[in-house]
């Protein structure tokens, strides 16, 4: 069975079919999916459908792209919906640049105080690194009992063998299957195999040979074949080793 650890179904591409694309899932051979929040409606939504579909999960957190919305009572919002036994993860938290380097200061708390979270509450992380790869290292190594995923992992395989000694999880996603994308193979190479998550980020980041399309967690073994030939296993291999991983980190 394949496990999808991190899609987004609670989002608005998915309005139009999403029961029945749900529904669709274990006929797919998708046994296990988490689903991410961003904010507190997000979150809340992922939830929602964790309590619909006995084989989703959520997680819930505060994305770095949503800090307008971040107040004095969020932390507190996001540490009652992380007490219901449907969420798995603080996430997706994390740190993003690439949008947004006027407000460093302000993301860098808001990742601190759900790391801090995610560690009284001995829950995972899910986190989200974009061009902030320093910065991010840095924010997780200040909690040595914290464990988690660094969602569709873009740093060099010089960081990956630092969070891989930390016994961090590394997730991989359609970008694994573009021509031109030489740093997946550099970092799965270092990678152990009971390290490797696989996700979709649904609707975003189709595969090859679906690029540009909305993607789903049925498009994963995609993804699960372009990591198989990589690390010089079966597909069908890697699909049990990924399904293992993910329900070890998340504990389900």
């Amino acid at each position: 069975m394949i496990f999808d650890t991190h899609a987004h179904y609670d989002a608005r591409q998915f309005d139009a079919d999403r029961d029945e694309l749900l529904a669709s899932m274990p006929d797919r051979g998708v046994g296990l999916i988490v689903d991410p929040g961003c904010d507190l409606e997000s979150s809340r939504s992922a939830l929602e459908l964790a309590k619909k579909y006995s084989f989703v999960y959520a997680a819930v957190g505060w994305h770095p792209e949503e800090w307008e919305s971040w107040t004095g009572k969020s932390l507190a919002q996001i540490e009652a919906l992380a007490r219901d036994p449907r969420t798995v993860a603080i996430g997706e938290i994390g740190l993003d640049y690439y949008w947004d380097r006027e407000h460093k200061d302000l993301q860098r708390e808001m990742l601190s105080g759900q790391l801090a979270l995610a560690v009284e509450l001995d829950l995972p992380v899910i986190i989200h690194d974009r061009e902030a790869h320093e910065d991010c290292l840095e924010a997780v190594r200040r909690f040595p009992k914290l464990r988690g995923v660094f969602h569709c992992y873009s740093g060099s395989a010089e960081m990956a063998k630092l969070l891989l000694r930390q016994g961090w999880y590394l997730g991989f996603d359609g970008p694994v299957t573009y021509k031109n994308n030489k740093k997946a193979a550099e970092v799965l190479a270092v990678t152990p195999l009971d390290r490797i998550l696989v996700e979709t980020d649904s609707p975003y980041m189709a595969p090859v040979p679906l690029r540009g399309q909305r993607n789903h967690s049925g498009n994963l073994p995609f993804v699960i074949a372009a990591v198989a030939e990589i690390k010089g296993v079966s597909p069908e291999e890697m699909e049990r080793l990924t399904w293992e991983n993910g329900r070890a980190l998340f504990g389900i």
